[in-house]
C-alpha cells in the first residue's frame, strides 16, 4: 500500500468529537489574521495573487489589495533579493515559491544576505521576512518539484528552518514567524495540504502561536524514540499503530530544525533506550545524522541499541509513484526500523 494514501481523506478524527481544520487554510488564517493585525506585511510570489497554485494565498489579493500582494516576475532570485531589500527597509516579505526546490536558484540572497546580514552588521539590520516553501514528495511530480531540501539551510547560520506537520502547527508557527526579526524557512509538505486536522481550543485566538525551538510529543511511548518531521509523523504515528500490541512507541515531532529542541529528543531516548529517525530527505548529511550524532554525544549510555535513520538514500526523487515509493520512507520501512532496534 502506498503511504501517501494515509492522506487521501486527511486526518481519521470523527468530525463530531473534534474540530478539524485543513493544514493549506490553516496558513491562510495566519497570513490573513497577521496581515490584518500588521500592515507591514506584505506577500509576494508567482500567481499568488488571483490563481495561487497550491490555493494558499486564496483571498489574501480581495482583502488587502495589490500593493500587498503582489505577483512577481519567474525569477527567485528578483523575489527573494526583493524581499531582503524590503525587510531592511522595515516591510514584513512574506515569499512563495511554487516548489520549494526552487530556492537553490537564490542562494546567494537566501544564504549570503538574508541569514548574514543582522551577524554583518551587528544587529542593527534586520531581516523578517518569511520564503514559503511547498517541498515533499508522495505525488509523482518528479525530481524537481519533490525534494526535501531543508538540512542544507539548517546549515546556515541566521536562518530559522520550520517544518509544520499539522494545522494547529502551520498556524502557530506562521504566527511566530511573523512576529519575530530573523529570516525563516516555512516548508510546507505538500501532500498534506488537502488534509484536516484536530485543532486545540484556542486555535481561535489572535494570540495563537507555537515557539519556534519547542518539539512536540505526538504519541507518548515508552520502548522506542521516532523523530520524524512533517507527513513522516503520521507515517510514525501508523506504525506505532501496527505494533502497539507489543511495542510502545514514542513519536516526537522536533516542528523546527532550526532551533532544534534536543531537549525533548534526549530526555525521551534516555527513557527508551532506543532511537529511529525518519525523515524524507537525503540521508547523506541529513538531518538525520544530526539529531543522532547529538544523541550520541549526550545519551551513548542510555542507548540500549544502535540508532536508525532513515531517507531519501541519495537519489534523484523518482517522477513513477511506484519508482517514489521505493526510494522514500514509508509506513512499513519505519515499523522495520523500529523492530531492528529491538533485536
Amino acid at each position: 500500500m502506498f503511504s501517501r494514501r494515509l492522506f487521501e481523506h486527511g486526518a481519521k478524527v470523527p468530525p463530531e468529537q473534534k474540530r478539524l481544520t485543513g493544514y493549506r487554510g490553516a496558513i491562510n488564517e495566519a497570513l490573513a489574521e497577521e496581515m490584518a493585525r500588521d500592515s507591514s506585511i506584505i506577500v509576494m510570489g508567482q500567481d499568488v495573487g488571483k490563481a495561487p497554485p497550491f490555493g494558499v494565498t486564496v483571498g489574501l489579493l480581495d482583502k488587502f489589495g495589490p500593493e500587498r500582494v503582489l505577483d512577481t516576475p519567474i525569477s527567485e532570485i528578483v523575489m527573494v533579493g526583493a524581499a531582503v531589500g524590503a525587510a531592511i527597509g522595515g516591510m514584513r516579505p512574506v515569499v512563495e515559491m511554487q516548489f520549494g526546490d526552487f530556492l537553490s536558484c537564490a542562494i546567494d540572497q537566501v544564504v549570503h544576505q538574508g541569514a548574514m546580514l543582522r551577524y554583518l552588521t551587528g544587529g542593527q539590520v534586520k531581516v523578517p521576512m518569511i520564503i514559503r516553501l511547498p517541498c515533499g514528495g508522495g505525488q509523482g511530480t518528479g525530481s524537481h518539484h519533490a525534494q526535501s531540501m531543508y538540512s542544507w539551510f539548517v546549515h546556515s547560520p541566521g536562518l530559522r528552518v520550520v517544518l509544520p506537520s499539522t494545522a494547529a502547527d502551520a498556524k502557530g508557527l506562521m504566527k511566530t514567524a511573523l512576529r519575530q526579526n530573523n529570516p525563516v524557512l516555512f516548508f510546507e509538505e505538500k501532500i498534506l495540504y488537502r488534509t484536516r486536522w484536530e485543532v486545540p481550543a484556542d486555535y481561535s485566538s489572535p494570540d495563537f502561536t507555537i515557539p519556534f525551538g519547542k518539539a512536540e510529543i505526538k504519541r507518548p511511548g515508552k520502548d522506542v524514540t521516532v523523530v520524524a518531521t512533517m507527513a513522516m509523523v503520521h507515517y510514525a504515528i501508523e506504525a506505532a499503530r501496527h505494533l502497539e500490541d507489543g511495542i510502545s512507541v514514542e513519536v516526537i515531532d522536533p516542528r523546527t530544525l532550526a532551533p532544534l529542541d534536543m531537549k525533548t529528543i534526549l530526555a525521551s531516548v534516555k527513557k527508551t533506550g532506543r532511537l529511529v529517525v525518519v525523515d524524507e530527505a537525503y540521508l547523506s548529511c541529513g538531518i538525520q545524522g544530526e539529531i543522532i550524532a547529538a544523541a550520541c554525544e549526550k545519551a551513548f549510555r542510555d542507548l540500549k541499541a544502535p540508532p536508525v535513520r532513515l531517507g531519501n538514500p541519495g537519489v534523484p526523487v523518482p517522477f513513477a509513484p511506484t519508482m517514489e515509493e521505493a526510494v522514500l520512507p514509508n509506513v512499513a520501512k519505519i515499523e522495520q526500523a523500529i523492530r531492528q532496534t529491538l533485536l
